[in-house]
């Protein structure tokens, strides 16, 4: 006989080695010791008490004294029963996060096992996770994305349904959740979107609030881009579309709904006058130090904040007794556009000492000291004359610029050297003929400084004031029309910038967190004080031209009993004024803005008083009183000032103004009207008019250079009134008394 084929003995070796039923026999095997080992972990794994997230810490803000300014966080909760939420909020929920709720176990092995794959495959990564698991991540566990923390949120979600019914642990899910806006639970949610308690939400609304689970601030509508309204959206008809599936919501009720577009947030409870201001600013701050949004949501932080209790009470009384004791805003429409804001910063530290955001966070949630919207106007132009020195800048006609250099100060004088043509009218179109540069500065005359940035060059212009702390935008173009002040700024950039020059050129960035401490972490105040961004002569200088402003020119009624430099501002159509100044320890912009019931701006004028409210009346009032206060009563400290000189009278060294062409010098772009002769006595004699009036600076001509401004004015050639529009700040017309 032959020897057996050695292939089919080997088949035959493998066959005896796994048998159908060896293998059955191995399977059950391995599925009973999985099944032992899910029970001991079953065993095991104890339903723990609620997490600290779950019930929410307070984060603790604290004056720089230690004492305690606010708490928040608590009160951004409050439980409501399943039996406060409508039976259509509440299916919302379900066909939003877990269809099968009211009959799973707690746990949806399929998902998770389909999310799970999802994130391996790198398709994003997913939840896949019941209401029931929801709840017990929320109320029990923590926000950890690992292995451990899902099988113990799986285990925990078994035991969880077994003790507790559907209705509870639905409840218990609406209520710990996190839905953006610091609202935590149903109840703070339906306040802050919608400002009704959740007994009242729409079926509409409660899909909405179902939907922003999914990413809450992304969904926010009011601060969502176009990408997350439409996410957003989409979200919100998917959940209307499963309620539909289900049973829960008829096709013809779902048929008739719209987009239920939530309410502006509003501030929490306790948030109350200028701190709602002063907690959103710190949030902000700590945001741009890099703490997330949902870690300060999170609670558990001290905060303590650069603000000084003192004088935090000096600023607000005197915003209170120079301008809202004079206001009847509940029987006046037109006094009830006026809107005040402040930053103070100690130009030493960079610490925000004290901050008015406006007349309430509750009642104007929109802060006034960090808004960005309206123009700086005349109180940009020291940092014109700043850049000018640091840059060695000269005339047309070569003349190094400094506070004793002549320019010719008629109004609507087209520049010379520019590419663009610009022509700006001094307030009240009225012409100063040859002035140095000290008095164009008292008298904040447009014309002057409309040449001045020429000269310098819009470009080097705009880098120093970048240098100083202001910021870029599309209304900061590199054009003459910026010598206003026509960007946008917020009385936080100027008083950063206006520290810089205080601080002799090195640069101040006003901070208001001092330090941020959690438990797992400390975070520091940013870097206040920088490197030197221009030279101490260019910024000495530019504070010596402004003690002239105080002293004898637009912003006398900012003086007081101590040394003073500052500049006034007021912009187009009267819709914004401002003083911004400092003393050697102090430093404070306060401006005013017109803003209706709708956040339209509008104007100032015949609201606070008759006529214009320019710089140099209501804004210099409230920053000569509050500086009064905050130094208790004055001071003797005085600027030590490194430059070549000037006199803050403005005196006219030289009869023969600087700023025109050399006669073979041909400019870029012919201007349309002949410039005077500057050998020639001006042709228009200033009047005197009250040393305190505060100069308005016109927009230029809309077909000569685009500006920030938004309404166009008469050209040039034309006389306007004085509320025609422009930059108040940019253009005084003040004679100061000699």
């Amino acid at each position: 006989m032959g020897r057996p084929d050695k292939g089919k003995a080997k088949k035959s070796g493998i066959r005896r080695l796994f048998t159908w039923k060896k293998s059955l026999g191995t399977f059950i095997v391995f599925c009973l010791l999985g099944m032992g080992a899910l029970y001991v972990v079953y065993l095991l794994v104890p339903v723990p008490s609620a997490n600290a997230e779950a019930t929410m810490q307070s984060n603790i803000y604290k004056y720089s004294n230690g004492k305690i300014l606010a708490r928040t966080g608590k009160i951004n909760r409050e439980i409501v029963g399943l039996d406060k939420i409508p039976l259509p909020v509440q299916k919302a929920f379900v066909a939003a996060e877990n269809k099968t709720f009211y009959k799973d176990n707690g746990v949806d092995i399929k998902g998770t096992t389909r999310a799970a794959w999802n994130t391996v495959t790198g398709k994003g990564k997913q939840g896949g996770s019941t209401i029931t698991q929801q709840y017990v991540k929320n109320y029990f566990l923590s926000q950890d994305q690992t292995a451990t923390r899902k099988l113990k949120e799986m285990v925990i979600a078994i035991k969880v349904d077994q003790k507790m019914s559907k209705s509870d642990i639905l409840a218990g899910y609406m209520n710990t959740s996190y839905y953006g806006r610091s609202a935590y639970g149903i109840q703070a949610a339906s306040r802050s979107y919608y400002g009704v308690d959740a007994a009242k939400l729409t079926t509409a609304q409660g899909a909405y609030l179902a939907s922003l689970l999914q990413a809450p601030n992304q969904y926010d509508w009011t601060s969502a881009n176009a990408t997350g309204r439409k996410l957003v959206e989409e979200r919100w008809n998917y959940v209307l579309d499963n309620m539909v599936g289900e049973g829960w919501l008829s096709a013809s009720d779902r048929a008739g709904m719209k987009f239920p577009v939530p309410q502006k947030p509003r501030p929490a409870p306790g948030m109350e006058g200028q701190t709602g201001y002063i907690v959103e600013a710190a949030n902000q701050e700590l945001m741009r130090q890099g703490v997330s949004e949902e870690d300060i949501k999170a609670g558990g932080w001290t905060i303590t904040l650069n603000i000084d209790e003192k004088k935090q009470k000096d600023l607000v009384e005197a915003v209170d007794e120079q301008l809202e004791d004079k206001l009847d805003r509940k029987g006046d429409e037109k006094q009830a556009t006026v809107q005040a804001g402040a930053t103070s910063v100690d130009p030493k530290t960079g610490a925000v000492v004290a901050l008015y955001g406006g007349i309430g966070a509750t009642e104007h949630w929109m802060s006034n000291a960090t808004r960005r919207d309206y123009q700086p106007a005349s109180t940009f132009k020291p940092i014109v004359l700043a850049s000018a020195v640091d840059n060695h800048a000269v005339t047309q006609d070569g003349r190094e610029i400094g506070l004793g250099t002549v320019y010719d100060g008629t109004s609507k004088r087209p520049v010379v050297g520019s590419p663009i043509a610009f022509a700006p009218e001094n307030e009240d179109d009225e012409s100063y003929g040859p002035v140095t540069v000290q008095k164009a500065t008292n008298s904040s005359i447009n014309s002057v400084y409309a040449q001045m940035i020429v000269d310098v060059t819009p470009a080097k212009a705009k880098k120093t004031a970048l240098d100083l702390g202001m910021k870029d935008g599309a209304g900061f173009p590199e054009t003459p029309a910026i010598s206003l002040g026509t960007m946008g700024a917020s009385t936080m950039d100027m008083a950063g910038a206006y520290a810089t020059l205080d601080n002799h050129g090195k640069k101040v960035t006003p901070t208001l967190v001092k330090t941020a401490e959690h438990k797992e972490r400390t975070v520091k105040g940013a870097q206040a004080i920088g490197e030197q961004v221009i030279t101490r002569e260019a910024a000495d200088t530019a504070t010596r031209a402004m003690t002239g402003v105080v002293r004898n020119g637009s912003g006398t009624r900012a003086a007081g009993n101590y040394e003073a430099a500052g500049k006034t501002g007021t912009s187009e159509n009267n819709r914004s004024a401002w003083f911004v100044g400092y003393t050697p320890e102090l430093v404070t912009a306060v401006g005013l803005f017109g803003e209706d019931a709708k956040g339209n701006q509008v104007t100032l004028t015949n609201t606070i008083n008759p006529g214009r409210a320019n710089g140099g009346r209501t804004p210099a009032q409230i920053w000569g009183d509050y500086t009064e206060r905050a130094l208790n009563g004055g001071s003797d400290a005085t600027f030590d000032l490194e430059t070549a000189g000037g006199d803050p009278d403005g005196t006219l060294p030289d009869p023969t103004p600087t700023t025109e062409a050399p006669e073979t010098q041909e400019p870029t772009d012919e201007p349309t009207t002949a410039s005077p002769d500057p050998t020639a006595p001006p042709t228009t004699t200033a009047t005197t008019p009250p040393p305190t009036r505060d100069p308005v600076t016109t927009p230029p001509d809309p077909t000569q250079e685009p500006t920030a401004t938004e309404e166009p004015t008469a050209p040039p050639t034309s006389v306007q009134p004085p509320d025609a529009g422009g930059d108040p700040g940019a253009n005084s017309t003040v004679r100061p008394p000699r």
